[in-house]
């Protein structure tokens, strides 16, 4: 089996004990077993041999020549949803914030997937193997509205709608900082971190083009609230480009900064409306998801502070 490479970031492994950095990124295999594979000179950083307890630095190449163990079947699993809308070929999901949408490293359960596939069976198989029905996805921290297909014909259609941008999209965003203009266009090429693969970042080696407008929806002191289209879908787009332009989303604990990072309970960052044709009528649709009451506690406490004394 060929050798695993990882390599360490400002925000992936930096300064973590070596043992415990790679039971984080292959959560398959457990440190005490990561603890011996050191000591038997499977594990090299940079080409060197290393002990467990050697600390990580950002930009080292971490090679392991160990047998992965598969990753378990994901499967269905009776989850909670809400569900705005559904016929036979789409469901419309309300998704929480905190929820991973499909399985993966480190998430093999409590995913969007694994509550599709239990309320939901005949999502099973459509598209990509464990993303059964998903043709968009959400960061695990943001909520909001989302369509999963549920016939074949319904997964083709609406992945050539977001392929080809006919999708409408609208999101809430809450800044930690005034933006500029009341409106405007954010379109820095964005990929993979030229040293983090775990971030994404306009200093990559593999540009792609995104572009975001955001419009102010209102002021709440040094916090402003946003309307954002975007008409790309990378991933991390909207808070890689806020950050980039020194306006990271409120509680984004990955690409934020100071204070608007960390006393904020979560990302405040809403997928609140998604409008595309049906995939079987034609019909123009748009489907709504209120702002969450955590989002609205936030906002009632912002305007309250910035009020004057004793309106």
């Amino acid at each position: 089996m060929p050798k695993q490479e990882f390599r360490i970031g400002p925000a992936t492994g930096e300064g973590v004990r070596l043992d415990v950095h790679l039971s984080r990124v292959v959560p398959e295999i457990t440190r005490s077993q990561f603890q011996h594979f050191v000591d038997k000179g499977k594990v090299t950083v940079d080409g060197s041999l290393r002990k467990s307890s050697y600390k990580l630095r950002a930009g080292e190449r971490v090679e392991i020549d160990v047998e992965i163990p598969p990753p378990e079947p994901t499967g269905p699993e009776n989850i909670p949803l809400t569900i705005l809308f559904s016929d036979a070929h789409i469901i419309i999901v309300d998704k929480p914030s905190g929820m991973v949408v499909h399985p993966g490293t480190g998430n093999r359960t409590g995913t969007l997937v694994n509550a599709l596939m239990h309320h939901f069976p005949e999502v099973v198989g459509l598209g990509e193997e464990e993303r059964s029905g998903i043709v968009h996805r959400l960061d695990a921290d943001t909520s909001g509205v989302m369509v999963v297909a549920r016939s074949p014909r319904a997964f083709d259609e609406l992945k050539r709608q977001f392929k080809d941008r006919e999708v409408k999209k609208v999101y809430l965003a809450l800044v930690g900082k005034p933006m500029h203009k009341p409106e405007g266009t954010l379109d820095w090429p964005i990929g993979r971190h030229v040293t983090d693969g775990h971030l994404i970042s306009i200093k990559t080696r593999k540009p792609r083009v995104a572009i975001t407008d955001y419009r102010v929806r209102r002021h709440y002191g040094a916090f402003d609230l946003l309307e954002i289209h975007p008409h790309t879908g990378r991933t991390h787009q909207i808070r890689v480009h806020l950050a980039t332009a020194g306006h990271a989303v409120a509680g984004d604990r990955r690409y934020g900064e100071g204070k608007s990072r960390t006393k904020f309970p979560r990302l405040f960052l809403h997928a609140h409306v998604l409008g595309f044709r049906h995939p079987e009528t034609g019909e123009w649709l748009e489907f709504r998801s209120p702002l969450p009451s955590e989002l609205e506690q936030v906002l009632q406490k912002l305007d309250a502070a910035a009020r004057p004394a004793g309106v």
